[in-house]
Formats: structure tokens, C-alpha cells, sequence
């Protein structure tokens, strides 16, 4: 047990000092299992001191990850969420696919459509849309974030003021019980609240992660959300709340 302890608490050092760490080179490092260390990482994270991933785990207040990073957060639940909203999708559907992780997931699904248009401002998102040739794919232009791999600016927000689209798939960072919605960037912030307003029905996707989480800028309130696609990692207290506020949740993964 001393052992144990010793290990993780030289696996927090290590997180503080470089804010990530990966099982293999933790494996080799203490001479130990990869699963010994898988086991570390799963304790760790029950105390909410750090956030497991895909190979690894990251710092718990490294809020603002990069795309990159956070493509390996939470990565199988992200496609459940991806494909639940694909269901809520018809032909001939306009849509906006806002950049995120969880938002590429569904643009990964959209294959089987015989003809949809798809805004997005996400650099990630629009290749991976590339390898349909059944889709009209349009950008508002901007300049590039190269940490989210967005689009944003003037430029964006002026372009997207004259459109309009049936659904709006919003990815956000933080949801704040009676609060609203929050994202880590003002500019993405501001450009979310122009594609809620073009938007005929929006659909916030989030793993239930996003409830722990704190955002900088805010984006909007419940009143402005139509649905909310989730894992069964969502609290009842959180639920009710969005019932409350007339925001449909739907759970991916849990059969009916």
C-alpha cells in the first residue's frame, strides 16, 4: 500500500510538471504493469485529481485542452453522443456542426445521407467532411485558432449573420447547473450565440464530464436550447434542471 501511495503521489508530481502523463512511459518508469498503472490513474481520478484519457490522464485544471488533447478525453462516449444526434438529422436538413470533439464525432457519421448542407467553422471537421461527396460543405471564413482548429473573427461572424440552418449541434466546455452554457473562448462565445440565433432548433452535445467543469465565457442561457444529448453519466439533480428549463435530454447508450 506505502508503495502504491508513493507511486501516485510521484504520478501527481509528474502531472503538475508537465500536465499530462502516459501509462507506457509511467509502466517503464516504476517498473510496474500497464494495468497497475491504469488501476493508479482510475483512483486518482475518483478524488478528482486528475482527468483520465485515452493512453493517459491530464490535470484536472487544465481546463483549455487542445483539440488534439481532447479528442482522447472521453472518446467512446463522444461517439455514442455522435451518433444519437445523426438520428436527429433528415435529408435535406441545413446544419451548423460547431468545432469540438464530440461535434466531429457526428460529422464522422454522415455518410448516408443522400444530400445535406453542413456550416462549419472548424478546420478538423470540414476535412474529415471531405470524404463525402454527398454533402454541401460551407465555411463562414475567419481567422484561424490554431488551438481549437476554428475559424473566428469578424469576418466568421458577419457571414454566418446572413444564413440560416434547421439544426444547430453546439459543443461546449462547461454547463452550469441554473446557469447556462460556457466555453473557454470569448470569440468562439460571441460566434456561438450568432449560430444559436440562425439556428431553428439547438442541440447542445456534451458528455456528462461538462457538468464538473468551469468555462470562462458564457454563451447562453437554458431558455435558448432546444435539446441536450448526454451519456448515463448524468446525475437526476441535473436532469431535472434541464426539464425544468423545457430542454429535452437525450442519453446516449441507454436502451429504452
Amino acid at each position: 500500500m506505502r508503495k502504491a501511495a508513493a507511486r501516485r503521489s510521484k504520478i501527481l508530481e509528474i502531472l503538475d510538471e508537465f500536465n499530462k502523463v502516459n501509462v507506457t512511459e509511467l509502466s517503464e518508469m516504476f517498473s510496474v504493469s500497464e494495468v497497475t498503472i491504469r488501476n493508479d490513474l482510475d483512483k486518482l481520478e475518483k478524488n478528482k485529481l486528475l482527468v483520465r484519457a485515452h493512453g493517459g490522464a491530464f490535470k484536472t485544471n487544465n481546463l483549455a485542452l487542445a483539440v488534439s488533447e481532447k479528442k482522447s478525453i472521453n472518446r467512446d462516449l463522444k461517439r455514442l453522443i455522435g451518433k444519437v444526434a445523426v438520428d436527429l438529422i433528415q435529408e435535406n436538413d441545413s446544419i451548423i456542426l460547431d468545432s469540438g470533439t464530440t461535434t466531429f464525432e457526428i460529422a464522422s457519421n454522415l455518410g448516408k445521407f443522400k444530400e445535406i448542407t453542413v456550416i462549419s467553422n472548424a478546420l478538423d471537421i470540414v476535412n474529415n467532411l471531405a470524404q463525402f461527396d454527398n454533402l454541401k460543405v460551407y465555411m463562414p471564413g475567419g481567422y484561424l485558432k490554431e488551438f481549437s482548429m476554428s475559424l473566428v473573427g469578424p469576418m466568421a461572424e458577419r457571414n454566418l449573420k446572413q444564413l440560416f440552418c434547421n439544426k444547430l449541434f453546439l459543443g461546449v466546455d462547461s454547463i452550469r447547473t441554473n446557469v447556462g452554457f460556457f466555453t473557454h473562448h470569448m470569440e468562439e462565445a460571441y460566434l456561438n450565440q450568432i449560430m444559436i440565433d440562425i439556428a431553428e432548433e439547438v442541440i447542445v452535445v456534451a458528455d456528462s464530464t461538462k457538468f464538473k467543469k468551469t468555462g470562462l465565457a458564457f454563451i447562453q442561457n437554458f431558455e435558448h436550447i432546444d435539446k441536450l444529448i448526454t451519456d448515463d453519466g448524468i446525475e437526476e439533480s441535473d436532469i431535472a434542471m434541464l426539464k425544468k428549463n423545457n430542454v429535452e435530454v437525450l442519453i446516449a447508450g441507454k436502451s429504452e
